[in-house]
């Protein structure tokens, strides 16, 4: 018995040590995928985490007309700067990246911003589009394509199923491009592109208020002084009395890159916005002698679109020793937004 015994015991001991070492090297393999998984990670999140490289509006127009055997009509530039824009979003590296719920996409930030900058910037043109630019007067019937292309640009930014933000965006291009098909055919002419200077500043004043919102918000990031505290402080009986400062207001540092990359999607996409709009409404911006003005803003957009040299967006005090990008940026967007007033007041001159 005493033999049996030690027979049973020795026996258990060697399944034991069987098991643990089968669960040992289940477990550096479980390590080793995911090791693996992190990595391939880390190299996708960076690669889709840069930005797309301007384009040429011209020879992107030059290039769809031929592909279409069509004339480029006034409105043509615009139109088809629109769609790849839309398009830009969605098949640019990783793809559309707001809605993602799984890694790498879930743990970028900067490119999500990027994406409401642009996303921005196309939905309030296609609402221009829709009313104003396509039509001749204010009891004008809507163009039906636009009609369908501009509130699919509105659509939830960050729904990821039934439907997907994309499928929806997809939507308003196909739009797009059925709007530009009859725009540019000879046979129908149901399709208006009006660029005329009343339209052009609508559009204008409403990107105004626009880039002057970012334009705060990124010089915000080293904090400033609230313009209401410092009104309510204004002692209207005796102007000589020293005035007491309010609170500041500063951009949450965990959300510097997010403003400052959102900047940078909205810079991109009035590049190339601009460029289209020296285009088509190169006729008015002669005759109300605001082509300079133009050339200032497609000026300061080209400089807003930097290379970015440094990992991080640095947050350096405004005259400290470490670079601030916010307020870099911020400088070039206030003087495309101070050519983009005088524009406005050209076109707005008989």
């Amino acid at each position: 018995m005493p033999g049996k015994f030690r027979q049973y015991f020795r026996d258990k001991k060697e399944d034991a040590q069987d098991y643990f070492g089968n669960s040992g090297v289940i477990g550096k393999f479980v390590a080793l995928v995911l090791l693996v998984y992190l990595l391939v990670t880390v190299v996708l999140g960076i690669y889709w985490s840069s930005e797309p490289e301007t384009f040429s509006v011209r020879e992107h127009t030059r290039a769809v007309a031929n592909e279409m055997q069509r004339e480029p009509v006034t409105g043509f530039a615009t139109t088809v700067t629109m769609i790849r824009i839309a398009e830009t979003l969605l098949n640019k590296p990783g793809g559309y990246l707001s809605n993602d719920i799984f890694p790498p996409g879930i743990w970028l930030d900067n490119q999500p911003s990027w994406e409401f900058g642009v996303l921005v910037q196309l939905r309030d043109l296609s609402r221009a589009m829709r009313k104003d630019i396509s039509r001749s007067q204010s009891q004008s019937a809507e163009d039906p394509d636009l009609i369908i292309a501009e509130p699919q640009f509105h659509f939830d930014s960050g729904s990821w199923a039934i439907p997907s933000t994309e499928a929806e965006y997809r939507r308003g291009i196909a739009a797009l491009k059925r709007y530009l098909d009859r725009l540019s055919s000879p046979e129908q002419s149901n399709a208006q592109f009006f660029a005329r200077a009343d339209n052009l500043g609508n559009w204008l004043a409403d990107l105004e208020t626009r880039l002057g919102s970012l334009s705060r918000t990124l010089g915000e990031s080293v904090g400033k002084a609230s313009v209401s505290d410092a009104v309510a402080n204004v002692d209207s009986d005796n102007p000589l009395i020293e005035e007491t400062g309010g609170s500041d207001i500063k951009t949450p540092w965990t959300k510097i890159d997010d403003v400052f990359y959102e900047a940078r999607g909205s810079s991109w996409a009035l590049l190339h916005i601009f460029r289209a709009i020296e285009v088509d409404f190169r006729k008015v911006l002669q005759d109300k002698n605001a082509i300079s003005s133009v050339k200032q803003v497609i000026i300061e957009l080209e400089g807003a679109q930097g290379e970015m040299w440094s990992p991080v967006i640095l947050n350096g005090s405004g005259f400290g020793v470490l670079a601030n990008h916010s307020l870099t940026m911020a400088a070039y967007l206030s003087r495309a937004n101070a050519a983009i007033s005088d524009m406005r007041d050209l076109l707005s001159r008989g």
